[in-house]
């Protein structure tokens, strides 16, 4: 008989499991930093990640490719191209240059024509908060919340025309027919809530948006990560029962529709389209029960309706201010019951003539401007103030962003700034990312990104991020092609994300 090894097995695993346990959870907890950093080399493994879905249950919690900082998404979205110079981009050199030729200008056409000298904002900027981030006057509720957020100067985009560009912020592609960012992290992640929809889309009062649907459609993805579409005024199409159906004829027909589901269901089990429609009517009928609850407002306090300016009213705009406030007001209710992705739209289609319904400030600026801010500031402020009192941005980012930008002259002929792309502003705030922090810049004057040049694909590459998913990886196969929200580009803003 053979004699026992000088070093048996169960001694070295008596003596030193726990060692080596305690190193490699040490390890774990260093890369796992080294990661949030951006100093950890990227995986070399880039195959394709592709959730799986149980189309009987298409919106399950599914698990994140990594531990993420944020869980829940609201992005806020200015339609018509928001100015970045006459908001968040302090450039003091644009008031010294007022009224002078832009240098290099002489020859230089954009969207609508020619262009005439440099102008300087028609509102103060103001240091605000301890950090004292200089923000304008024409935005001076949200300025009060400087030090809440993450500043980037130095976004660029693809296109100067709106469709194409709403398109370009919310699915990445100019084209339309691509899956939105929010259809994308349902996709991945499904829903916290079973009785809601996983992805909701909160239409300004004044209509939706140039691209409509577009911005919150599923494109080649299933069509249960389709952002359903409502807000405070209008509630979801076709969801009410007819007035001539009582409550108990209702719950008798759906129980007796899944008797005959579930028979279905047991002698085709593999039928997949069945059981994904079955759950759809199955989360509409819970619907019913839960968006009337979730969209009334009447238990919200006078105070709460006064902060977001909800109570205004007598004219035009702040009529139309309360109904946004009101929208905002859904939106954190959104966010209370675990809905994982809000889109929340201020600025519609242009109707009623030009500058009178979103930020494409064209002709008078000053006139055009400060009647959307009246609308916007107060309401969104109170909002990201409401959601920070109630803990929820402790595991929900806020997105602030437009299109694209605006020029740092004034139109030849008019008294308005036409579309830029080449350089513009957004932020974000809540879980995951720095505050108070700026990152990037334009040049003197805000014309065009100079400092850190980022691109709306590292925008939503980050945003994918913060939520635990590595946008390399998450992809749909489609027409041949593995598909992704950031199509062959990308890189995660490692900078701005809390270490």
């Amino acid at each position: 008989m053979q004699n026992e090894p000088v070093y048996p097995r169960r001694c070295f695993l008596t003596q030193h499991l726990g060692k080596i346990s305690g190193m490699s959870l040490g390890s774990l907890a260093a890369l796992d930093l080294l990661q949030r950093q951006g100093l950890l080399a990227e995986s070399s493994d880039k195959s394709p990640i592709r959730p799986a879905i149980n189309p009987a249950s298409p919106n399950q919690k599914r698990n994140p490719h990594f531990e993420p900082q944020a869980k829940q998404v609201l992005m806020i979205f200015c339609a018509g191209a928001c100015s970045h110079l006459d908001t968040f981009d302090y450039k003091p050199a644009l008031i010294e240059n007022h009224d002078r030729p832009m240098p290099g200008s002489e020859k230089l056409i954009t969207f609508q024509g020619g262009q005439g000298t440099l102008q300087k904002s028609p509102w103060e900027f103001r240091p605000r908060g301890q950090s004292g981030k200089m923000i304008s006057d024409l935005v001076s509720n949200l300025g009060d919340l400087a030090d809440e957020m993450c500043f980037l100067h130095s976004l660029t985009g693809k296109t100067n025309t709106h469709g194409p560009g709403e398109n370009f912020m919310n699915t990445g592609f100019t084209l339309d027919g691509f899956p939105s960012i929010g259809a994308w992290t349902t996709y991945a992640l499904g829903s916290e809530n079973d009785n809601l929809p996983a992805y909701i889309a909160i239409p300004d009062p004044r209509g939706v948006p140039q691209s409509s649907g577009n911005c919150w459609n599923p494109g080649f993805l299933p069509a249960a990560f389709q952002g359903t579409d409502f807000n405070a005024a209008a509630p979801i199409r076709n969801l009410a029962k007819p007035a001539n159906i009582s409550d108990r004829t209702d719950r008798a027909t759906r129980e007796f529709l899944n008797q005959l589901n579930e028979h279905h269901l047991e002698r085709f089990p593999g039928d997949s389209q069945l059981a994904a429609r079955i759950s759809s009517y199955e989360l509409a009928a819970r619907m019913q029960l839960s968006v009337p609850t979730v969209s009334d407002l009447s238990n919200e306090t006078a105070a709460t309706l006064a902060d977001y300016g909800a109570d205004q009213h007598g004219s035009a705009v702040l009529d139309t201010k309360a109904a946004y406030a009101r929208n905002c007001i859904l939106a954190r209710r959104l966010i209370q019951q675990g809905v994982r992705f809000v889109q929340l739209f201020n600025g519609a289609y242009q109707v009623g003539g030009e500058g009178t319904s979103n930020w494409d400030g064209h002709k008078i600026l000053k006139d055009q401007y400060t009647n959307h801010a009246e609308i916007f500031d107060q309401p969104t402020a109170a909002l990201l103030k409401d959601l920070k009192q109630r803990g929820l941005l402790e595991h929900t980012l806020v997105v602030w962003c437009t299109e694209f930008g605006r020029m740092p002259t004034f139109q030849a002929g008019a008294k308005g700034r036409d579309h830029n792309p080449s350089g513009f502003t957004a932020w974000l705030a809540g879980a995951g990312v720095k505050a108070p922090y700026s990152y990037g810049s334009t040049d003197e004057f805000g014309y065009k990104a100079v400092e850190k040049i980022s691109t709306v694909y590292d925008f939503h590459a980050t945003i994918l991020h913060l939520l635990g998913l590595d946008h390399q990886r998450l992809s749909y196969y489609h027409n041949g092609i593995e598909r992704r929200l950031t199509d062959v580009h990308g890189t995660v803003i490692h900078e701005i994300l809390k270490s």
